[in-house]
Order: structure tokens, then sequence, then C-alpha cells
């Protein structure tokens, strides 16, 4: 029993799709990290691993990177008219969407929020704490996302 468990979780770390979507997106938080690094937006060594490993927003989208290598590397291997396929690609979509509409307005709400809570403090009308700005993508960090995504598991279908 306990090899068998020990045989499928190596199965899943030699898997082309788990490897695809793992390399495309340390790939898009690498290429983040030293975008931010080489124009001075990293301030300490935390932040830097913060950047590397878990930090979202920003060029290119990470989760976009990942959600089509999903999709792209599940049509190579299962046929891109497969069901799994299509499932990853519908995924895939919402990601993306979600990424380019509803984080990128909660985070223009968020910021309108500390703006306003900042002035009703500074007028001693209300003792406010700042809420997180959660930053969403620009269409230019999707569509880059999306394109290293399709990419890399090209390069993993292929080579």
């Amino acid at each position: 029993m306990l090899v068998n468990i020990k045989n499928q979780i190596h199965q899943i770390f030699i898997n082309p799709v788990f490897l695809s979507c793992v390399t495309s997106w340390f790939f898009a938080q690498l290429v983040k990290t030293l975008i931010k690094l080489l124009t001075g937006k990293v301030s300490s060594i935390k932040e830097l691993f913060s950047l590397l490993l878990w930090r979202t927003g920003g060029m290119p989208s990470s989760h976009s990177a990942l959600v089509v290598s999903v999709g792209t590397s599940i049509g190579f291997r299962h046929g891109f008219d497969s069901d799994l396929c299509i499932l990853a690609t519908c995924f895939a979509l919402v990601v993306v969407r979600d990424a380019l509409g509803v984080r990128r307005a909660s985070g223009t709400q968020a910021k309108a929020i500390n703006d306003l809570g900042e002035e009703l403090d500074r007028k001693d009308i209300l003792d406010f704490s700042p809420i997180k700005v959660i930053q969403g993508h620009k269409p230019l960090e999707v569509i880059i996302g999306c394109f290293l995504g399709f990419f890399i598991s090209l390069a993993f279908a292929t080579l």
C-alpha cells in the first residue's frame, strides 16, 4: 500500500501537465521578481522571497500563466476536444476574467476606501485602519502571462 502511494506521488511529479504548470507559475513569479528587483522596488530579502513565492499582481500574471498552461498541456496530452481540456479551458477563462476584472476592481475600491478613511481620520471623524489593497492585473500583464503559459506547455509537449 505504502509503495503504491509513493509510486502515485512520484507519477505526479513527473507528469508533464504538472511540470508545465509549476514551471509556468514559477517562471512568471521569477520574471515578476526580477522586474521588481531591477526597478529598485524590493527593499529586503524577505520581500524578495515573498515576491518570488507568493505575491500576486504585476508583470506577468502567474495565475494566467498557470491556468493557460493547464489547458494547453491537457490539450496536447489528451486532445483539444477532450472533456478534460474543455473543462480546463473554461476554468482558465474564469481565472483570467477574474484577474482582469474582479480583482482589479476590488483593488481600486480598496484604494478608494483607504483614501476616504484616511481623510476622515485626519479630520478626527473616524479612527481608521487601512485595508489591504489587492492588486489586480492590467490587460498586458494577463496577456503576457497567457503567452508564457502557452509556450511553456508547448515546450513540455514537444521536448
